[in-house]
This record gives structure tokens, sequence and C-alpha cells, in this order.
């Protein structure tokens, strides 16, 4: 699109230069030929303008997106922080509220979970207790058919579970939730 935005733009400036520069003003036929050459000139130009406007239409619209983009991911982790923070802060303060509990145990449990050490989360050990129901069944052969089709697992989450944006962490837990349901 900008090649011919370019080559109409050098047309237009070999037309109105060409009768200036090529042809003997004595000829009788010279002022015809320098009005043609104008109006080429003219509708190459317009050609050029109206393809350099929407190229020009269409780099707004990306810089656009790249912001809406840019805007969603910062209000998506700003969003997993402040929810982090006050479940840790609803945490201490359910356990600086419960008399006569072990403290110690209390620390050392929610140590272990900021820290990584539990092998699965709470939500995934929970499914594997009820019987499968069909959704989960018909879920777990979509999920299959897409591993044999080399889809990853974000592509699951997103196309197959349909948890995006915020809702991608609790995505990410039920397909592993459903991996273990079914891959016992």
């Amino acid at each position: 699109m900008q090649l011919k935005m370019w080559i109409l733009s050098g047309s237009a400036i070999a037309l109105w230069l060409t009768p200036l520069v090529a042809l003997d003003k004595k000829v009788s036929w010279h002022k015809s030929i320098q009005g043609l050459s104008l109006c080429g000139a003219v509708a190459c130009a317009i050609g050029a303008g109206n393809i350099a406007r929407k190229l020009a239409d269409e780099a707004e619209i990306e810089a656009l997106k790249l912001r809406a983009v840019k805007a969603d991911v910062e209000d998506e982790i700003a969003t997993e922080v402040y929810v982090s923070q006050k479940q840790r802060q609803q945490e201490a303060e359910a356990i600086l509220a419960s008399p006569g509990a072990d403290v110690e145990e209390a620390r050392q449990a929610l140590e272990a979970i900021y820290s990584g050490d539990l092998p699965e989360p709470e939500v995934a050990t929970l499914a594997t207790v009820s019987e499968p129901t069909p959704l989960d069944k018909s879920l777990y052969a979509e999920i299959c058919k897409s591993r044999e089709a080399g889809k990853t697992n974000t592509w699951i989450i997103e196309n197959i579970l349909k948890m995006k944006g915020r809702k991608f962490a609790e995505g990410k837990a039920k397909l592993q939730a459903l991996l273990n349901q079914f891959e016992k």
C-alpha cells in the first residue's frame, strides 16, 4: 500500500514537470499536452493522498488497540494484587481473632500456603471427591481433543473453559481439577 502511494506521488511529480522540461513551447499542441499532464498529476496526487489518509487511520487504530491491551493488563495486575492483599489481611485477622486456637499452627499453615509447599490448591482436592458430572466429562473430552491437536493449556483455558482475563487463575485451577479427576 505504501509502495502504491509512493509510485502515485512520483508519477504526479513526473507528469507535472515533464511538459515543462521536455516539450518545446513553440509547438502548437504544447498547451493541450500540458493540460492533460496536469490533470493526470492532480489525479495521481489525490490517489496518493487517499492512500496516505487510509494508512494514517490504520496506524491510529493499531495504537488505540495497543493502549487498550496495556491498560487491561495493568488493571488485571492491580486487581490481583488488591485481592491477594485483602485475602492475606482477612486470614491474619481471623488468626488474631480466634482465641484459644494454636497461633503457631495457623502461622505454619499460612506459611505453607504462601511459600508454595502445598502440592495442589484446595479447589482441585475438593473436585476429586465428588462424582464427575456430564458437563465435566464433556469438558474433559474437549480438553483431550485439544491436547492431541497440540493446543496449550492457555488456549484450553481461554477457549474451552471460557475463562479469560480476571478469571484465568480460576480457569487454571479448574483445568487442573478436571485433569486430576479423570487422570487418576
